[in-house]
């Protein structure tokens, strides 16, 4: 069935990690009787397993949702987007492609910093923000107070937001209700040249990538001759269809109407979120849509088959990948310690631990994974730039001007209680304060830059212990800044070990190479000499310790006697081990990497 353009409501659903939006998009699915009950089944949108095991939404989704409202049948078309801040550019393409927003609130832990970026950006977008209480139900629930923190930053009254239940359907009906009536129906003229916004891709073996878009302007049809304005790409829709939930081919999209498509498209690479389709030829769009840009990694890490035979499977399992995820980079790069691997680029943390997770679970591949760093801008004296991504690369002190590491503009929300931890925490991680406001007389608004090394490993886990899990963290990027950075080797018998080299504020060098020798003294096993374990800056051995060596009982043999024979075996014993510690080489187990590599501060 073909809808006119004033019955069709596009909209996405944002809220914080856990707050229940995969669980509304279920109940909706219900309300709008699109899956029965035999079909049903919990986080119905998720497609991955990683997704429905970890309660995150990894990958956007789209739905059509025929609606009988009072005053006739609507189109509604939910777009499921990603709640952590690793996919922020993903949800801000997924708001370009909608005219409205559900902001949906936990009652029990009230706002927090992801659903509040995620708002600005709905905001910026220049959505229908409609506000919804989740989880009433639960005995924790406070739904006046957390309205009232709503309404402090939105306005509206308190009495006007709605209160749901996800889990159980409570208030479903209603927010259907208000989208009807709230959000305006999508702008778009049918004879403009064809325009539409790619806010999602996957690829599938059988039919390349399948490309998820919101039809700006003009038609698109089967068989017509389609162009991709960033990448280039030329090619002829095989298939055209919307998800409703399941796959259905359709003859037609229309101005504000959601589907997918097929082109022969051999990888995600070729149709990235953000990019615009238009037909080809003279037929083409002069201008695409605003917005797009390329997804620019943030943390770098080593990726090192446990087995070194692994490394052509671990290759073509990332290349894989690549198909699935344009997002992520690698290269193959080679340690002394480590022997062959890749560096690989994410957006943050977590798309680390998916990949990573995924190269394990689908390709069985085991992995030693390097502890993740940032990439800095290297100035050296001749007035060149470098880009250093692995701390082994970073060219010697003598040549170096300035190191200009990455920063970003932090958000922590958190109750009044623990304000003091959380800035003796920011001001460790060398932080800088940039405004402070108290949201409620309970809940306070920090906003911090910080360099990006400092909270891509632990600082998440050290915001959560030192308020008790109440606090949450949204961050984006901002201007990189000259710092005092150094970088600190760790020597085995004096040959340097480039896995475990890192870039650390002068400041913290110290402690750094000092926990480094110390965690590793306790993971080597002794040897049949003694092993020094040195932390150095350049020349300069700031911490050692010493793994010491076996020592077999030469004198067991002797019962008495003479000292000098005495003397003469251990002086024996002496020679061999220093000719030893010369010619052999320091075991380290695969466990010492993993476990050294996951030192703090």
């Amino acid at each position: 069935m073909t809808y006119p353009i004033e019955r069709i409501r596009n909209f996405a659903i944002i809220a914080h990690v856990d707050h229940g939006k995969s669980t509304l998009a279920d109940r909706m699915l219900q309300v709008t009787e699109l899956v029965d009950a035999r079909s049903m089944r919990d986080q119905y949108l998720d497609k991955m397993d990683i997704e429905r095991e970890r309660g995150i939404t990894i990958k956007a989704q789209a739905v059509r949702m025929p609606y009988a409202h009072r005053e006739g049948e609507y189109l509604l078309n939910l777009i499921d987007t990603p709640g952590h801040v690793d996919f922020s550019y993903e949800v801000s393409r997924a708001m370009n492609a909608c005219e409205g927003a559900v902001l949906l609130v936990d009652a029990a832990q009230g706002m927090e910093a992801q659903t509040i970026a995620n708002l600005y950006l709905a905001i910026e977008a220049g959505l229908e923000v409609i506000p919804v209480l989740n989880k009433i139900d639960l005995p924790a629930a406070r739904p006046e107070a957390v309205a009232e923190e709503i309404c402090a930053l939105i306005g509206g009254e308190p009495e006007d937001i709605l209160k749901v239940s996800a889990k159980t359907g409570q208030g479903v009906p209603e927010v259907l209700d208000r989208i009807v009536e709230l959000v305006p129906p999508p702008a778009g003229d049918p004879e403009a040249p064809t325009r539409a916004l790619i806010f999602d891709s996957i690829f599938d073996s059988y039919r390349g990538t399948i490309v998820y878009a919101r039809v700006v302007d003009g038609r698109l049809r089967p068989k017509d001759p389609i162009k991709m304005m960033a990448t280039g790409f030329e090619g002829e829709i095989d298939e055209l269809g919307v998800t409703s939930p399941e796959a259905k081919p359709i003859d037609e999209l229309g101005p504000g109407e959601v589907g997918y498509l097929t082109a022969a498209i051999k990888g995600v690479g070729e149709a990235k979120v953000g990019d615009t389709i238009t037909l080809g030829g003279k037929a083409g769009a002069p201008s695409p849509l605003p917005g797009y840009r390329e997804p620019t990694p943030m943390v770098f890490s080593g990726l090192y088959p446990v087995d070194s035979a692994d490394f052509p499977d671990l290759r073509d399992a990332l290349d894989r990948l690549r198909l699935n995820d344009a997002s992520f980079t690698f290269e193959p790069e080679t340690s002394v310690a480590l022997g062959f691997g890749f560096r690989a680029g994410f957006l943050g943390l977590l798309h680390m631990e998916i990949i990573s997770e995924r190269l394990d679970r689908e390709f069985n591949i085991p992995l030693v994974t390097t502890a993740p760093n940032v990439a800095y801008r290297v100035v050296m004296q001749d007035g060149s730039e470098r880009r250093v991504s692995n701390p082994a690369d970073l060219p010697d002190p003598n040549q170096i001007e300035t190191i200009f590491e990455p920063t970003v503009d932090a958000m922590i929300y958190t109750p009044a209680d623990y304000v003091g931890p959380v800035m003796q925490l920011c001001e460790k991680r060398r932080g800088t304060m940039l405004k402070m406001d108290y949201l409620t007389e309970e809940r306070v608004e920090l906003r911090y830059n910080l360099p990006l090394a400092e909270i891509v490993f632990d600082f998440f886990d050290r915001l959560k212990s030192s308020t008790r899990g109440y606090a949450s963290l949204d961050y984006e990027a901002a201007d990189s800044q000259a710092a005092n950075l150094v970088k600190v080797d760790v020597l085995l018998n004096g040959e340097a070990v480039d896995a475990f080299s890192s870039i650390v504020h002068r400041d913290k060098a110290y402690e750094y190479g000092k926990a480094m020798v110390t965690k590793l003294k306790e993971l080597i096993p002794r040897q049949m000499f003694d092993v020094p374990i040195q932390a150095a800056i350049g020349a300069k051995i700031i911490s050692r310790e010493t793994v010491k060596a076996r020592r077999k009982d030469v004198l067991a043999k002797c019962y008495g006697g003479d000292v000098s024979r005495k003397r003469k075996l251990l002086e024996k014993q002496k020679e061999g081990k220093k000719k030893m510690k010369s010619v052999g080489t320091v075991e380290i187990p695969q466990e010492a990497f993993v476990a050294a590599l996951s030192i703090g501060d």
